[in-house]
């Protein structure tokens, strides 16, 4: 079944019991691990249980296709329904899904994590339209929904943001869940909360300093730095924010992902300016349009590149990510080489 974006909230907090198989998917790896543990949380209350907790990659099952049914069938030493999470699932094992969906094992919860799919992807189609599994979709949250986190996630520490402070906020997060949430987390223990409850003293207004002294250019932007970075050449700076973002758990493929749609806008503004826009109506015309502290870097950017080689690039950018998903090979690692051999690529084009 496909879960509407209305009811996500609501499937989440109380899953239909008669999915044995939720998919997650999206351009928003953060969002996709979010509600991958709330679900997770929803059947074992301890997510390190390594009784009731198993994690598959998609590599695994292609080794051994049948270990998803014994994983599922099996009962947990101490007793207690158990989840298997599989990670980084593509459409390459929809058939193995389709099998165990046709004839499920157990009692198990099973939680697939994939990264963008298609309408017309067989993974996205099969748990759309099984009736015992269902498809949830993770995209960024938009400005309201973004308002919404913040607001909850601050107001759960005693904390409510200015207007001014909101604004800052809403102008540096939102594009990727996990990063939002790290980034909220580190402004509440600025401000003095501790351990999810307000402390003794607590300075209850968030203002703009506040955030600008907390948040600065360490904001949600993370995914925005590691591809301005690389695609802007400068190695130093990708290190530093391939750093940030691996500290604050963004995926690999959340990552590539980004790279891939910031190279095909780039390719697109090249396109404009071929047939006469100039490089600012170019980059006004982009979707979604640039924060404005990025514009500048980003016009830059198209005086390094030609269209053929944003070509190569895109190509080296979903080559990673099909790597990333199918061969069980360290995704950081995958990610990183091809982040570098971009940005060696943005290099050449200073000559």
């Amino acid at each position: 079944m496909k879960i509407k974006p209305a009811d996500c909230e609501r499937f989440i907090r109380q899953p239909d019991p008669k999915c044995c198989a939720i998919l997650l998917y999206g351009p928003d790896g953060g969002l996709v691990r979010e509600r991958m543990n709330r679900l997770t949380r929803g059947v074992v209350e301890d997510p390190n249980d390594p009784f009731r907790i198993v994690e598959l990659s998609e590599g695994d099952l292609k080794n051994d296709p049948a270990r998803l049914a014994d994983e599922a069938a099996s009962i947990s030493m101490l007793g207690g329904r158990r989840v298997i999470r599989l990670r980084g699932f593509g459409d390459s094992q929809a058939k193995t899904l389709e099998a165990f969906l046709d004839n499920p094992m157990g009692d198990a919860l099973i939680l697939v994590e994939g990264g963008e799919l298609g309408a017309r992807s067989p993974l996205r189609v099969l748990f759309e339209g099984a009736e015992n599994a269902a498809a949830i979709a993770c995209y960024a949250d938009d400005a309201r929904a973004l308002e919404n986190v913040i607001r909850e996630k601050l107001a759960q520490e005693g904390l409510t943001p200015e207007p001014a402070a909101l604004d800052y906020l809403l102008g540096n997060l939102g594009s990727d869940r996990g990063v939002t949430l790290s980034e909220l987390e580190k402004l509440s223990l600025y401000m003095g909360a501790d351990s999810g409850a307000p402390a003794r003293g607590l300075k209850r207004t968030v203002t703009l300093q506040d955030v600008r002294a907390c948040v600065g250019d360490n904001a949600g932007s993370s995914l925005d730095d590691v591809v301005d970075a690389t695609v802007g050449g400068d190695l130093q700076a990708l290190d530093a924010a391939l750093a940030r973002a691996h500290s604050a758990d963004v995926n690999a493929i959340a990552i590539l992902n980004a790279l891939s749609r910031h190279l095909q806008q780039l390719h697109l503004a090249l396109a404009r300016m071929e047939t006469g826009s100039d490089a600012m109506a170019a980059l006004g015309a982009m979707r979604p349009p640039l924060h404005f502290s990025r514009k500048d870097m980003v016009r830059r950017q198209l005086g390094l590149w030609s269209r053929k080689r944003l070509d190569r690039a895109i190509d080296l950018a979903l080559e990673a990510e099909g790597l990333c998903k199918t061969t069980g090979l360290p995704e950081a690692a995958i990610c990183g080489q091809t982040l570098f051999r971009v940005a060696q690529g943005a290099r050449a084009g200073r000559r």
